[in-house]
């Protein structure tokens, strides 16, 4: 170990705001004297900062975040470490290495679904669906089957983090690009879990299709299927029994605004006719 690493790593183990900075800009310096490839050395003192508790620590996150995108600065060979990452146990590590992969965009599709088919812990699998819907890429419709096999997860958190993850999804794929069959069972898997006796799960169950119907991944049945529920969880419809979890209520009117707003347009067309 050189004279320089040793000192980076002495700087990278502080909690030092200065020490942590002269850290950052010294790996930012090495980086374009020799080239992201060159420097492979600095990988690993610089994703340590991923271990970093920014709740204790809040005025360091501006630092992680900006050691999350210097490690994606070193391009698609980090792809690997960073998908390892995903299975060590340490959460703020995990969500710091998901945020990166999210960010290297759809060269980390393919690696994480392998990542997902060859973990059997439900722990692992949710931080790869976690990793996968921080990925902005109409090419993430390769990883639907996986989303929707967590999604009927026994597991709580594997299904909590699917039904979250299909919201992505939708977000990023565009109609001629969704097959039907993917469309259908994002939208059967979402209604199922308005079932759920979670109510984080049932919250996110209707913030995704709210994002089903924003996109327009809804037919006009569905549509109205889906102000129908709303209005049954704000107590608004002849039933007068609203669902007992605000944050499900909440959801719920947020999605009822966009269907309204979807709705909108069509009346004003129809009245113009």
């Amino acid at each position: 170990m050189s004279d320089q690493e040793r000192s980076l790593e002495t700087l990278f183990a502080s909690t030092d705001i200065a020490d942590l900075r002269l850290a950052l800009d010294r790996v930012r310096g090495e980086i374009a004297r020799q080239g992201s490839q060159a420097a492979r050395s600095l990988f690993e003192p610089l994703a340590a900062m991923f271990y970093i508790d920014t709740l204790d620590h809040p005025e360091l996150l501006p630092l992680v975040e900006e050691a999350i995108s210097l490690v994606t600065g070193f391009g698609d060979w980090v792809i690997p470490r960073l998908v390892e990452n995903l299975d060590e146990g340490d959460v703020k590590a995990q969500m710091a290495s998901a945020e990166a992969l999210g960010r290297l965009g759809a060269d980390a599709i393919d690696p994480l679904v392998d990542k997902y088919l060859a973990a059997r812990d439900a722990p692992t699998r949710s931080f790869v669906l976690y990793a996968l819907g921080k990925i902005r890429s109409p090419l993430i419709v390769r990883a639907s089957d996986l989303a929707l096999a967590g999604a009927r997860s026994d597991d709580l958190e594997l299904r909590d983090t699917a039904t979250r993850s299909i919201g992505r999804f939708v977000e990023v794929i565009p109609r001629d690009q969704m097959p039907e069959t993917v469309r259908k069972g994002f939208h059967d898997a979402l209604h199922r879990n308005l079932a759920d006796p979670n109510k984080g799960i049932k919250a996110k169950a209707v913030r995704s299709l709210g994002k089903m119907a924003r996109v327009g991944h809804l037919a006009p049945a569905e549509l109205a299927e889906l102000q129908a529920i709303t209005h049954n969880l704000l107590g608004t419809d002849e039933d007068f029994r609203w669902d007992r979890a605000y944050v499900v209520r909440k959801e719920a009117a947020e999605t009822l605004r966009h269907c309204e707003q979807l709705e909108a347009p069509e009346q004003q067309s129809e009245g113009r006719a």
